[in-house]
């Protein structure tokens, strides 16, 4: 945890990728500390901030493709045995958290893997179902990278909103406020889009049932 907090002190690009890696897999590193800090410091001259969110997102790829390779060559038996051994509980990890990623992964299909890398407590999974599934790895590479890009942009803007108004010793209490309030928003908005996809889905086989009748 040290070594943790001493990275988080010391954010610049290496160790934004380094951490976002990380978070990435089932490390408990809050990747709002991460981002949206180093956005911080971007506004401030001191970082680049588009250079944030591209080592912010190469960092994640890495680490879900660590998840994705667990997930597909260790299977399910052995996943679940590390999530509910010491180091998987150390991780805050437990067989219940897997499962849940599982199920949002087979509820939703290849695009969870979108959708999910913004959802709290399947972000950092969601790409052990997908190896589990043995979904195409460039197929996962690409949603991957769309879901971890989308959510880091949104923690960046945040660091940079805030730069305009909150002082540095603030900002971690302020950025963990707003973002239960980003959190809300983005599962709202997902829930949203997920039913009116469902919906389609559904109009769209009765449409075809009623045609072959």
């Amino acid at each position: 945890m040290n070594f943790l907090s001493s990275l988080l002190g010391n954010l610049n690009y290496g160790t934004v990728f380094l951490l976002m890696l990380l978070e990435s897999t089932v490390i408990p590193v809050p990747s709002e500390l991460v981002v949206a800090p180093a956005a911080y410091h971007s506004a401030a001259g001191n970082l680049d901030v588009w250079l944030v969110i591209f080592f912010a997102t190469l960092g994640a790829d890495c680490g879900a493709t660590i998840n994705y390779l667990a997930g597909y060559y260790l299977g399910r038996p052995i996943i679940y045995r590390f999530a509910n051994s010491r180091w998987g509980h150390f991780c805050m990890l437990n067989q219940k958290k897997v499962e849940k990623s599982e199920n949002y992964f087979n509820d939703h299909g290849m695009a969870a893997t979108i959708t999910g890398r913004l959802i709290p407590g399947i972000r950092h999974l969601i790409s052990i179902p997908a190896g589990l599934s043995k979904m195409t790895f460039w197929k996962f590479l690409l949603y991957t990278t769309l879901g971890a890009g989308c959510w880091n942009c949104i923690l960046a803007a945040l660091g940079w909103y805030l730069h305009t108004m909150v002082p540095e010793e603030m900002l971690n209490d302020k950025i963990m406020e707003y973002g239960e309030y980003i959190k809300v928003g983005i599962c709202s908005i997902v829930a949203v889009a997920l039913l009116y996809f469902l919906a389609k889905s559904l109009i769209k086989r009765r449409k075809k049932i009623e045609t072959e009748d």
